[in-house]
């Protein structure tokens, strides 16, 4: 919920959010709730937004994938967060730490002025912006996006729009 005043009193509005995931390195679910396999091991943009909108914040979420060891399986190896000219990217296995561009930080952290706040929940990192982008990693081989519903229509990526 967020609040807001109307006709000069406070009123609650229910807020809804759009959730992505990525599961098990091949297996995702995009905003629209379509499932899909997708093996490929590369860097791909996970959320961006299509078209620029002076509304709208400029960010993306991308993510690298490689073959596992010995396997024919893709894993993430990294996940990476553009927002407000900062670039966060958490490395499987570096539990605890980001690399904000490029220097290595231990949890919990804030950025900008508050705009991307970085901390530990449970055994997952969750990054939380000040325009409710929400991204939670385990720094293995579980990624949630969620976005709320005005970006609807105007972000593009494996996670659809």
């Amino acid at each position: 919920e967020r609040c807001e005043m109307v006709d000069g009193q406070p009123e609650c509005i229910q807020e809804t959010f759009s959730t992505c995931w990525l599961a098990g390195g091949s297996h995702y679910r995009s905003f629209d709730g379509k499932t899909f396999d997708f093996m490929g091991t590369c860097a791909y943009t996970l959320t961006t937004i299509c078209d620029p909108d002076p509304t709208l914040p400029v960010f993306s979420v991308e993510v690298t994938k490689k073959e596992k060891e010995n396997s024919k399986v893709s894993s993430i190896s990294s996940i990476t967060i553009h927002v407000d000219n900062i670039t966060v990217t958490a490395v499987q296995s570096e539990n605890g730490m980001v690399r904000v561009n490029n220097h290595r930080s231990h949890l919990p952290i804030s950025l900008s002025h508050g705009k991307l706040r970085i901390h530990q929940k449970g055994k997952s990192m969750l990054i939380q912006s000040n325009f409710k982008l929400k991204v939670l990693y385990n720094w293995d081989d579980h990624v949630v996006i969620k976005l709320p519903a005005a970006f609807s229509g105007k972000v593009c990526g494996m996670c659809g729009n």
